[in-house]
This record gives structure tokens, C-alpha cells and sequence, in this order.
């Protein structure tokens, strides 16, 4: 089985990682798409991240009704700083069954040379990128390993529904229903 790993904080999850995720689940050569919740980014600053596993939560309150998306919480098992070369490893040791690829925005492929072993990554795993504005001409975009998609362009993040919170703007619609209610019960990114 083909299955496309979405790294991300998911802080918090929304329905811009959702599009992705369907999209690559269904219009890709992947047959699932597992979520993979970073417990910290090696390469982004602490900021505003709340508890692990309340965005694990959210995460898997909204890919409950999801038949070819699920999530991981493979990298809260892992050694810190988690980094994608190491799960990657690990993933494939603990299920030789599969075939694992990535999912990354093209923002990320841009970055993607100050990754650890990002070259064992080009050499060894496919990499499917999603657009993100601003970030269409990476120089590794023609690289064998890459396949560029045409996933639905999104410009929602989770800075902006955090913030939208803090505000106590209504972000319905934004997020999924069962995650805005687990995030107002709990009064996160007040």
C-alpha cells in the first residue's frame, strides 16, 4: 500500500490540511494518507503550540469519519527533535509492507537542503507537493522523486485561526465542527 505522510503541528487542524490530505488520498498515485502530528518542528520557533496530544485529538476528531486518512502519533515515540528522516526510518522498519512517500507544501520543498539527510530522502521516498502562494518555481520541483500536484490552493493557516480566536472572531467553517467544539471546551488559543 502507497501511503502519503502529512507532517504537521496541526495547530490546529483545519480544513485547508483536510483538502490536502482528501485530494492526495484521491487524485494521487496514494492509496491512504496517514497525518503524522510533530510533537516541534526542528526548523520553526515554540510560538503558540499547545499539548501534543490536544492537537493529536483534534486531529483524529477530524479524520473520525475519514475511510483513507488517519492519523499518526509516531513521532511522540520518537527521540526529540523529531526529524522526517528519522520517522521515515522507523515507518519503514515497523511496516516493510508499505511504500511511505511525503506531502509537503512547496514552501517546504524550497527549504527542503536544510533538512537532515535530505538527499537520502530525495533518493529513497517520493515527495508529493501541494502548491502554496508565493512558492511555485523550487529548484527541486523537476527532481525524479518530486511530483508536483494539482491539489486545491489554499491560503488558510493555522496562525490565522488562532489569531481569529484570540480575536473571538467565529472560525466555523474553518476547522471542523467536532474540533471547534473540543477547542472551545477547552478554551485553547485564548
Amino acid at each position: 500500500m502507497k501511503i502519503g505522510l502529512l507532517f504537521g503541528s496541526f495547530n490546529p487542524i483545519h480544513i485547508g490540511h483536510l483538502i490536502i490530505a482528501n485530494y492526495m488520498a484521491n487524485h494521487t498515485a496514494l492509496d491512504k494518507v496517514w497525518l503524522v502530528v510533530s510533537p516541534q518542528n526542528p526548523l520553526k520557533k515554540y510560538g503558540d503550540l499547545i499539548s501534543t496530544y490536544d492537537r493529536l485529538e483534534m486531529a483524529k476528531l477530524a479524520t473520525e469519519n475519514a475511510s483513507n486518512i488517519s492519523v499518526s502519533d509516531v513521532e511522540l515515540r520518537l527521540p526529540q527533535p523529531s526529524y522526517t528522516i528519522d520517522t521515515l526510518t522507523h515507518l519503514k522498519e515497523k511496516y516493510p509492507e508499505h511504500d511511505f512517500a511525503l506531502i509537503m507544501g512547496s514552501d517546504n520543498l524550497v527549504t527542503l537542503h536544510k533538512w537532515k539527510n535530505y538527499k537520502l530522502i530525495l533518493r529513497n521516498y517520493n515527495i508529493f507537493v501541494y502548491p502554496r502562494p508565493g512558492y511555485e518555481n523550487a529548484e527541486l520541483a523537476s527532481h525524479p522523486s518530486v511530483t508536483i500536484t494539482m491539489t486545491p490552493l489554499m491560503e488558510l493557516s493555522a496562525t490565522f485561526i488562532r489569531k481569529s480566536i484570540k480575536e473571538k472572531k467565529n472560525v466555523q467553517y474553518f476547522v471542523p465542527d467536532p474540533v471547534l467544539k473540543f477547542i472551545e471546551s477547552k478554551s485553547l488559543y485564548r
